[in-house]
């Protein structure tokens, strides 16, 4: 059903908000986000600027989502399921690790320093799990066309039900030691990433795709993909 002129002009200004709420990501940070700032840029009174978002923390929620779901969406376009297991996940890795270059500012509110006073509420959890699905399907997959070791470790029953669905589902090769190693694999893909953003790795490598990619198909290994 087309949108209303009315729908169309709130969606548009909704857009413009998120926008400029970007634009300060770059030169405040996410701590210094702020509405009435927001609105002075879209020349309104900030009262006309809460009836879109009612709070900084609700426009806060609205960006982090807005990234993760793009982050997630540049990982799911790069999933190829006919690749080899180890080239599907080295290339997810990459996918994820050039949406962060070329997002640095909304990279660092999803996965830099909390903000002051914030907490992100359940409405963010789907899609900042979408990286970690696209991630478990290549495990999953792997195991279902005999591709993954049989599992081997201890099941220690330390991996919540709903990660484990996240994380390849039910599988025999599939076991809480395996899926322990996917959590580690899955955030020392964001580790690697933010030392490389956030400059700890200055002077420390000097062949950075290279690095990210050796370090990638180390955890691929470590995952017997």
């Amino acid at each position: 059903m087309p949108l209303t002129a009315r729908e169309r002009a709130r969606a548009e200004i909704t857009a413009e908000i998120t926008d400029l709420a970007r634009a300060q990501l770059a030169t405040v940070g996410a701590a210094g986000l702020s509405l009435r700032a927001v609105a002075r840029e879209l020349g309104m009174v900030s009262s006309a600027v809460y009836r879109y978002f009612p709070s900084r923390d609700d426009l806060l929620t609205r960006l982090i989502i807005d990234g993760y779901e793009a982050l997630g969406a540049a990982a799911e376009e790069a999933d190829d399921p006919t690749a080899a297991p180890a080239e599907r996940w080295l290339t997810v890795c990459r996918a994820v690790r050039r949406w962060a270059l070329a997002h640095p500012h909304e990279y660092a509110l999803l996965y830099g320093s909390p903000v002051p006073g914030y907490r992100a509420p359940q409405d963010t959890v789907p899609a900042a799990i979408r990286v970690g699905v696209v991630l478990g399907r290549v495990l999953g997959d792997a195991a279902r066309a005999g591709h993954l070791p049989a599992a081997s470790g201890v099941v220690t029953g330390t991996i919540s039900e709903a990660t484990a669905e996240v994380l390849g589902g039910e599988h025999p090769a599939l076991d809480d030691t395996v899926r322990a190693r996917a959590l580690l694999a899955w955030s020392s893909l964001f580790g690697t990433i933010s030392f490389e953003l956030f400059g700890h790795f200055t002077g420390a490598i000097t062949d950075a795709d290279g690095f990210f990619d050796a370090t990638m198909r180390d955890l691929a290994e470590l995952l017997g993909l």
